[in-house]
């Protein structure tokens, strides 16, 4: 065992936490491997019985049994072939305006963040579909990777969200009141994308011109119609099962899941799109990214303790408590913007785990509204997704656009920068005016 300050193991594991990211390795093994090495020179050979302990209390959760049946959910909707349809109509809806193609992007996201809470899928699927158009249409690139990358990010905050999930599983606040209070700020978003688009493609409509008169006619009204209505009632139903059966007390989140994954399995058979090979892919997809979230998970979970253990979480409480003389706000400053820098440098699961032990009893020692907080540090988190070098939302553009399309990665970033600036807008509207995420968890049970 090594005797070490607890203002050296702060500085020591964070830089390594920063090293091992650097040099390509998997967060989850990055923040195990650092809470083992650190428990072991810290506490010498017993640490394991802790870590070992902590690594099965936190994957041993009834509640994180929603993640793979919501994982599951989104992939089967992502099979089913809803979401082209549905991006279709509602192009149609918004071609008279300019930005037209990027304003359905949005509204396409708010609709498909709902029924899935898996980021990734939306991001994939939404510039898969959408930038092929928008280049044809002369879009300004950097205009239509940020809308691409921030509203497919949409899904992290707007229920059903899987980060939601675990923020209650860390917080002890009940999924169906984080549900609920994400709602209305994650809606909020999107309407502050929206009106930007719409006010930038007025003033400039060469960054994103409307559909041609030619595309709009060419197919007639009725037929419109019947697309929206076909692509549109389906998924809204089964938001409505799953959150509704959650904020009236019918299901238990976990159980809703179960529903929410039945449910979009039966739309898949029932928009002719299932196929044993397609069956097959869903699954082994969810296999995989249920892994990866829970090896995070543990991995998170074993930094932490040994992190909190070994004095890191005193230091940093007492670095939040030393901007007492600025008030609770400006305690509250310093915690957001310790989450915002960390969001440039890990996995959101890795700040949730690491962030909430230590702010929350920090939060309501300073008379903060728990619910109202971590629904704002979701809104801080969200960011995390589109803030370069590690932003998961810039790759998966990245990864999506073809060479012919000239589109680089600095551009990806440029075109983020905008939207970061909207983010950051949201979390002050929702720190400014807490209603907007405790008012809607105020109208259901516990």
């Amino acid at each position: 065992m090594i005797s070490m300050s607890p203002e050296i193991v702060v500085i020591l594991m964070f830089a390594s936490l920063v090293v091992g990211l650097a040099l390509g390795h998997p967060i989850a093994f990055v923040l195990g491997g650092i809470g083992v090495v650190f428990g072991v020179l810290g506490w010498g050979p017993a640490s394991m019985h802790l870590i070992v302990s902590r690594a099965f209390d936190s994957t041993s959760n009834y509640l994180l049994i929603a993640i793979p049946l919501f994982i599951l959910m989104a992939t089967f909707l992502e099979k089913s072939g809803i979401a082209e349809g549905l991006f279709k109509s509602m192009l149609y809806l918004w071609g008279p305006l300019n930005g037209a193609i990027a304003l359905t992007v949005v509204t396409m996201c708010i609709v498909f963040a709902a029924c899935t809470g898996i980021m990734g899928a939306t991001v994939v699927s939404m510039s898969l579909m959408s930038m092929p158009i928008m280049m044809r249409h002369k879009y300004d690139k950097h205009l239509a990777t940020g809308i691409v990358a921030a509203g497919g990010s949409l899904g992290i905050i707007i229920p059903p969200s899987i980060m939601l999930v675990m923020m209650a599983d860390r917080s002890g606040i009940s999924v169906g009141k984080l549900f609920a209070g994400g709602l209305l700020p994650g809606v909020l978003l999107a309407v502050l994308f929206f009106i930007y688009i719409a006010v930038i493609c007025y003033f400039r409509p060469d960054k994103g011109p409307a559909l041609t008169l030619e595309e709009r006619m060419a197919v007639p009204l009725g037929k419109k119609v019947t697309m929206l209505l076909k692509n549109l009632v389906p998924p809204l139903l089964l938001i409505f099962g799953v959150l509704g059966s959650i904020w009236f007390g019918i299901a238990t989140p976990s159980e809703a899941a179960g529903v929410g994954a039945l449910t979009a399995l039966v739309l898949m058979i029932a928009y002719g799109k299932f196929t044993m090979i397609a069956f097959k892919e869903a699954l082994v997809s969810t296999f995989k990214s249920s892994c990866m979230v829970m090896g995070v998970i543990i991995g998170a979970t074993c930094f932490t303790g040994v992190f909190i253990g070994l004095g890191g979480g005193k230091v940093v409480t007492d670095l939040i408590m030393a901007f007492d003389f600025m008030g609770r706000w400006g305690m509250f400053f310093v915690m957001m913007f310790i989450v915002f820098v960390l969001g440039f440098l890990i996995d959101w699961i890795g700040i949730v785990y690491i962030t909430f032990p230590i702010f929350m009893p920090i939060a309501i020692q300073l008379g903060f509204d728990p619910l109202w907080f971590v629904v704002v540090l979701a809104v801080n988190l969200q960011m995390s997704f589109i803030t370069p070098p590690f932003g998961y939302a810039l790759f998966y553009v990245k990864g999506t656009v073809t060479p012919e399309m000239g589109i680089q990665l600095i551009d990806i970033y440029k075109g983020i920068i905008p939207f970061v600036i909207l983010q950051m807008i949201g979390l002050v509207i929702v720190a400014m005016w807490p209603e907007l995420a405790t008012w809607l968890p105020s109208l259901i049970g516990n």
